[in-house]
């Protein structure tokens, strides 16, 4: 998927509409283009942050995401998990 820029002049001045397309093979082989969602006249920062978006929900992709930086433990914790176990508790009859 990726976004797709359709510019129109309208009124005399020059308008730019979005959409999020992706690229489809056919039986017969050609590649047509699909619209999935019509996102009209967005401004360059709600661009970047569909590109993004799209970068990340891509299916060619296939990559993960990392959700903290390289490294980071949450919480300030250590690293180590060897004294991490679970015990169960006894079950009540």
């Amino acid at each position: 998927m990726f976004l797709k820029c359709n510019r129109r002049m309208k009124d005399g001045k020059a308008h730019r509409y979005w959409n999020v397309v992706e690229n489809r093979r056919l039986s017969d082989g050609r590649v047509v283009q699909r619209q999935v969602l019509y996102l009209g006249e967005i401004n360059d920062s709600q661009r970047e942050a569909w590109r993004k978006t799209i970068e990340v929900f891509d299916e060619g992709s296939r990559r993960q995401v990392a959700l903290f930086a390289e490294g980071a433990v949450a919480g300030g914790l250590s690293a180590d998990r060897s004294g991490f176990g679970m015990a169960l508790a006894p079950a009540l009859v």
